[in-house]
């Protein structure tokens, strides 16, 4: 345990050190929100549009923004591979379990305080247009939203432990982009059906964010909450499992 809290330690303080952990990890979410506010401000009310009301958007922004913690789980991992750092690691007595929590904490870490922080501006958005956030909502989908941080982070490691330190962001730029497209951060794809729905529904983020958006507003129901939070914890599970196992392949290789 003592050996995890140090290597996660080293961890969060290269995290710190990094500007671009601030710009896209913090930054970038609250703006996007901030921008899609506006935009919804814009909307008429016979349009009938509620995507980008603050109860919706808050928890689309949430797991917007854990996609970029997956991207700099990739970078962490993909770097200390290319250098001598991790090679040294393994000739240690950690296991490949505990540096994959390692480097998994901190994720999580600054998944929970991105998740505060859009709820905070939320919150002071919900004020000023009138449409108040419960905080027992915000609190609850706050907790709900682990499962997919902790999908997110095992995707950012298993692409770290793949590719190097160039190809593992293109890909998870590739995953950006298809988790906010498929998991309907940006448009209603329920209400779009059809063939789009039915392959939003075949990947996990579609159920990240709609468990997400029914903690929010209280709606516990087994459809709306229930069922999309089982299904992201079992891809959560299961993408953990596989990026130990993979880290622990390419250790084994790196040694050899």
């Amino acid at each position: 345990m003592n050996r995890i809290s140090a290597f996660t330690s080293r961890n969060i303080k290269e995290l710190m050190r990094d500007p671009l952990s601030y710009i896209f990890c913090v930054a970038f979410p609250i703006v996007m929100l901030l921008v899609m506010t506006l935009v919804n401000s814009s909307i008429p009310e016979e349009a009938n549009m509620t995507l980008f009301r603050i109860e919706n958007l808050s928890g689309g922004i949430i797991i917007f923004g854990q996609t970029f913690v997956m991207l700099f789980a990739a970078l962490t991992v993909s770097q200390d591979r290319s250098g001598a750092f991790l090679v040294r690691l393994y000739a240690s007595p950690m296991r490949p379990m505990d540096l994959v929590a390692g480097y998994a904490l901190p994720m999580l870490v600054i998944a929970l305080a991105q998740a505060i922080l859009t709820f905070a501006v939320s919150f002071i958005i919900s004020l000023i247009t009138g449409n108040a956030l419960s905080t027992a909502g915000m609190l609850t989908a706050a907790v709900s939203a682990v499962p997919s941080a902790v999908m997110f982070t095992a995707i950012g490691i298993l692409f770290g432990s793949l590719f190097g330190e160039k190809a593992a962001p293109g890909l998870c730029s590739v995953i950006i982009s298809l988790g906010s497209f498929l998991g309907g951060i940006w448009f209603d794809a329920e209400k779009t059906g059809g063939v789009l729905l039915t392959v939003c529904r075949i990947f996990p983020f579609f159920w990240c964010t709609k468990c997400v958006r029914s903690a929010t507003v209280l709606d516990f129901s087994v459809e709306n909450y229930l069922f999309p939070l089982v299904i992201t914890a079992a891809w959560a599970a299961v993408i953990s499992f596989l990026a130990i196992f993979v880290f622990g392949r390419r250790m084994r290789a790196d040694l050899s």
